[in-house]
């Protein structure tokens, strides 16, 4: 496979990269100068577009969506997009099919994973309203929630957010773990509440009873569902599509995926990329794992987003959505942290074990059960980030991870107070 580090594609170990500056390469008999002239314009524009963080751009939506509505009128600059693509030699797969890797997860680091997508749609919504604060609702470790909290302090507006945790934990400190620390340590508000009373009232009225109060403050608030899933957020996979469309394009043909897999935890995301598939020059099956609720309220909920869009599409005809719920939301079997680990020591990828984690381990499941469904097939998974979460899981991971000894040192091998400095 050629090489060319300017589309965001990986370079086999064998290819040697020229370390000259880029008008010193030489590739004409590789591309031509048309290509190199190519290659110059897209180094000049990922400079140009590395400047572009945090500011606010007008919209245009790629033209196969550009009948839906509504129509974004501008979008905030949040994340480190493009997220690269690259092979994921994953163990025990089908007999002829090959897996590719999305890396959203590497759309930043306090702001990460698939929510700064939505989120760059929702916040340029909430300035366009004159909102001078953000509420959302999660769950006690929401990624989505601490990612709407760093994007809320980017821009100078302050963020109250709504954590789900169990009844024995409502009263007390809510510590600093994963998602917690970040929230905390940016000056999010933070107000607790059981997971049975967010069952009985509901994230909708809970959300309103906070604006309601806000506005009696004389605050401007501005609400986010769960998720950042709405059709104003579903934008964010929709442009994600057309920055799939561009890498493969990019790829002078190498690359056709015939499916493409993703976490479903709210909605938002595969309602997205299943549009944008569907609408666009992609054309791949979008197979969703739901990690909460199950397949028939998502594709109701689909509906109800695509419908918000006027897509006028059927849910079931762009999704295939299946269960990796398991034991619950965020909740995890010794199998499932078991694949996580195994994963990260044979690629180096390191999965949530709540969203990324649960679908890929749902993936294999089924391709170990259906072999011949994927047997030849192309496919992209969507890694959408959450390994901060992957701290409130230490005690669980703990006795798999049991590689560390302390290092021996022959008593023959020479001691002398000095020698080993430390700094």
């Amino acid at each position: 496979m050629l090489c060319n580090r300017y589309l965001y594609f990986p370079c086999p170990l064998s290819f040697k990269r020229s370390v000259r500056p880029i008008n010193h390469l030489i590739v004409r008999s590789l591309y031509g100068i048309s290509h190199l002239q190519t290659m110059e314009f897209d180094e000049i524009n990922k400079h140009k577009s590395s400047l572009d963080f945090l500011t606010h751009k007008p919209y245009t939506p790629p033209s196969w969506a550009s009948h839906l509505n509504p129509l974004p009128s501008h979008h905030f600059s949040l994340g480190h997009l493009p997220t690269p693509i690259h092979p994921w030699k994953l163990p025990n797969l089908p007999n002829g099919t090959e897996l590719w890797l999305k890396r959203d997860d590497l759309s930043g680091m306090q702001l990460s994973g698939n929510k700064v997508r939505k989120l760059e749609f929702l916040m340029a919504d909430a300035v366009a309203n004159g909102a001078d604060c953000i509420i959302t609702i999660g769950g006690i470790q929401s990624n989505h929630c601490r990612a709407t909290a760093v994007a809320a302090k980017y821009l100078n507006l302050d963020c109250y957010l709504i954590l789900r945790t169990s009844k024995v934990l409502v009263d007390q400190d809510p510590g600093l773990t994963g998602n917690l620390l970040v929230e905390r340590l940016i000056g999010a508000h933070v107000q607790l509440i059981s997971k049975e009373e967010y069952a009985q009232i509901g994230s909708v009225t809970l959300t309103n009873i906070l604006k309601e109060k806000l506005l009696k403050e004389g605050r401007k608030p501005y609400v986010i569902p769960v998720g950042g899933s709405n059709p104003i957020g579903t934008w964010g996979y929709i442009e994600a599509t057309r920055e799939i469309e561009q890498q493969v394009q990019a790829s002078t043909g190498r690359l056709k995926f015939d499916d493409i897999v993703v976490a479903c935890g709210s909605g938002g995301t595969i309602a997205g990329l299943s549009l944008g598939s569907w609408l666009g020059t992609l054309k791949a099956k979008v197979h969703a794992y739901c990690v909460c609720d199950d397949p028939d309220y998502f594709y109701n909920f689909v509906q109800a987003l695509t419908d918000g869009l006027k897509a006028g599409v059927n849910s079931s005809d762009i999704v295939d959505i299946q269960n990796a719920k398991g034991l619950g939301y965020a909740m995890n079997t010794s199998d499932e942290l078991q694949f996580v680990r195994e994963v990260a020591t044979a690629t180096g990828v390191v999965l949530d074990p709540v969203y990324s984690g649960k679908a890929a381990y749902g993936m294999m499941k089924d391709m170990k059960e259906n072999p011949e469904k994927w047997e030849g097939r192309r496919i992209l998974f969507i890694h959408t980030g959450g390994l901060l979460g992957l701290y409130d899981k230490v005690d669980q991971m703990a006795p798999l991870v049991k590689n560390w000894s302390r290092m021996d040192v022959d008593e023959s091998v020479p001691r002398n107070d000095g020698i080993g400095k430390m700094f």
